[in-house]
């Protein structure tokens, strides 16, 4: 069985994390997380909102922030985009030229919770 991470405030502390990976975005979109917290971007209506079900999918993620593994996430479930996909796409072709270091990842993804940084076991995969 896996550790669960039992944070009152990680939603909060993985907000933060968006907030810094997107600040220079200049699009509105949202994020809402697995406990329905909800990050906004832009000064307008978010034209989407992608909704991460579980904190293993957001830490994945930033472990590995490439397309292939956000399709693999949207295939399986793990992630949906509500709203305008291709809104949603030109957001991430802006986020590829910007693509943060492995250092800045480790760093964020240390922010959130030293369990951030195990790799998911096979179980957590298929989950």
């Amino acid at each position: 069985m896996s550790p669960r991470i039992a944070a009152p405030h990680l939603s909060d502390r993985a907000a933060g994390v968006l907030r810094q990976l997107f600040a220079a975005v200049a699009a509105d979109f949202a994020f809402r997380l697995w406990d329905g917290t909800t990050v906004v971007f832009g000064d307008g209506p978010p034209a989407f909102t992608v909704v991460v079900h579980a904190s293993q999918t957001f830490f994945r993620l930033l472990r590995d922030p490439t397309p292939l593994a956000f399709g693999e996430a949207y295939v399986e479930g793990a992630v949906d985009i509500e709203g305008d996909l291709f809104a949603a796409m030109h957001v991430a072709n802006a986020l590829e030229e910007t693509r943060p270091p492995l250092a800045e990842r480790l760093r964020l993804l240390l922010s959130l919770s030293p369990l951030a940084l195990r790799p998911p076991s096979h179980r957590e995969e298929r989950a």
